[in-house]
């Protein structure tokens, strides 16, 4: 279904910068840009995207490299990407391995000015906390080789992020830093809010078992000790009737509450999937698609409260 990638995005933003200059970085180069006297951002996608903003307000010019709603794990890069980060003073990342895109976006840019900052510094990953069941024989799995990279869809992690991203801007952009320090601080206590939230409404209903088909909530399970008993993997392409009853026949095994899938994509095999099984499919969102208003972060993970507290009881 959702299918992840991996590899080392760690980049260096001077490489290349010695190197016969990209078609893109040469445009970006000679293409006047509008000068708002503003710091240029670019974050890679949704969720960075959104901390970001909050943290940034309007004193910076921030900008989205992934299209909300594209897959970011097999992203691949385009010449408006390199042009942007050719152009951009900060560049600001998930880490642990998901934009793997960049390594080579970052060379072709040729930008001996960027400041990178890791969203994800300080933060140990975990790695699979269930089994992954593979529903066709060829089916190919994705390796978390740093860890899984969802750590966003954890509230107390997302307290880090935004940490990790105002200390960079006020790094970048020291003259900036007490809106910086003052919109992080109010963006971090929006967080903890939710963060007791999430904790008086789960604890409710402890060991609540599920079921997911791809594999982005195990920081949020640990969190409020639900228990994430397998991922299924569901290829997008047509399954023939054994790769149907093989999938029945997984989550038959766990005895689980209930199953999640994600916003945007096709539920139809899943839904009949979970009518067969007489459980509900409901929507738990990665928070890679949706709006780009910073407090879209708040209005999803609300959702997915109550969809965890509907699911669980």
């Amino acid at each position: 279904m959702l299918s992840m990638s991996t590899g080392c995005s760690q980049s260096n933003p001077s490489q290349g910068s010695t190197s016969e200059r990209s078609p893109q970085a040469q445009e970006a180069a000679s293409t006047p840009a509008v000068q708002s006297g503003k710091t240029k951002i670019v974050a890679t996608f949704l969720p960075i995207y959104l901390f970001t903003k909050g943290v940034a307000g309007n004193v910076a010019d921030v900008e989205i490299l992934v299209p909300p709603g594209t897959e970011v794990h097999e992203y691949q890069a385009t010449p408006g990407n390199v042009k942007a980060i050719a152009t951009a003073n900060v560049l600001i990342k998930n880490g642990l391995g998901l934009e793997e895109f960049l390594v080579g976006t970052v060379k072709n840019a040729q930008n001996p000015k960027l400041t990178e900052i890791d969203a994800s510094i300080g933060i140990k990953p975990l790695n699979e906390i269930s089994p992954v069941v593979k529903t066709t024989p060829d089916e190919k799995g994705h390796e978390h080789s740093q860890g899984n990279p969802h750590v966003w869809l954890d509230p107390v992690l997302a307290k880090q992020q935004v940490t990790n991203i105002r200390d960079g801007l006020i790094a970048a952009d020291p003259t900036n830093k007490a809106t910086y320090e003052a919109n992080a601080t109010a963006y971090i206590k929006e967080l903890e809010s939710l963060n007791s939230e999430f904790q008086q409404t789960l604890q409710k209903n402890p060991s609540c078992t599920f079921i997911t088909f791809h594999d982005a909530f195990p920081y949020l399970a640990k969190r409020y000790n639900l228990k994430q008993v397998a991922v299924v993997q569901i290829p997008e392409d047509q399954l023939s009737p054994t790769d149907v009853q093989n999938a029945v026949n997984a989550v038959k095994k766990y005895k689980v509450k209930a199953l999640f899938s994600e916003p945007g994509v096709d539920n139809k095999l899943l839904t009949s999937l979970s009518k067969d099984l007489k459980l509900n499919l409901r929507t738990l969102d990665s928070l890679e698609t949706g709006e780009t208003d910073p407090q879209h972060y708040f209005k999803a993970m609300k959702a997915n409260l109550q969809t965890l507290e509907t699911s669980c009881k």
